[in-house]
């Protein structure tokens, strides 16, 4: 296995997780916090969707998805076009409303992008340096590696706050 392979198929995963952490909830559900004070799973799959676009769109020179079609807008949140979630307070974890489909069809489109860029790496790609912030600076490998797990942590999350819902688990036990 290349890779590149292996990146694919781990990023492969994340669309039927966030698909399996959204399926048959509930609009009151999707905003619902764990604990009153936990991230809603509306909040958890936006941000995921967020970090995913704006780290692999920065680190392949491409433009958000969130902007390039228009889901800045589509969404409407009182967020500026950036945002990400990083460092949200209460007040803006609850701004983030969405409806699942929504979510989806987000997550979704950056998934596209995402995929489009993992299929066109070699190996040599991976070395590269897209950050210099850090020290170490960042190359794409560790990059891509660290918003994967990102993605996984937060996807879930959402998971585990579905199953707070009864009725919702997941039948298999996942």
């Amino acid at each position: 296995m290349q890779s590149k392979e292996l990146l694919q198929e781990a990023f492969g995963r994340l669309p039927g997780l966030v698909r399996q952490a959204l399926d048959g909830m509930e609009a009151a559900q999707l905003q619902d916090r764990p604990g009153g004070q936990g991230n809603s799973i509306a909040w958890l799959i936006w941000h995921t969707g967020r970090v995913e676009d704006a780290q692999v769109a920065s680190a392949a020179g491409l433009e958000q998805v969130w902007v390039a079609e228009g889901f800045v807008d589509r969404f409407g949140l009182p967020l500026g076009e950036r945002d990400t979630g990083y460092g949200h307070s209460s007040q803006q974890v609850d701004a983030v409303t969405a409806p699942r489909e929504l979510l989806q069809e987000y997550y979704d489109a950056v998934h596209r992008q995402t995929a489009r860029v993992l299929d066109g790496l070699v190996d040599s790609d991976l070395d590269r340096v897209v950050d210099r912030h850090w020290d170490p600076p960042v190359t794409l490998g560790v990059r891509l590696v660290s918003i994967l797990g990102d993605c996984l942590q937060h996807v879930g999350q959402a998971a585990y706050a579905r199953g707070l819902h009864p009725g919702t688990a997941d039948a298999r036990g996942a």
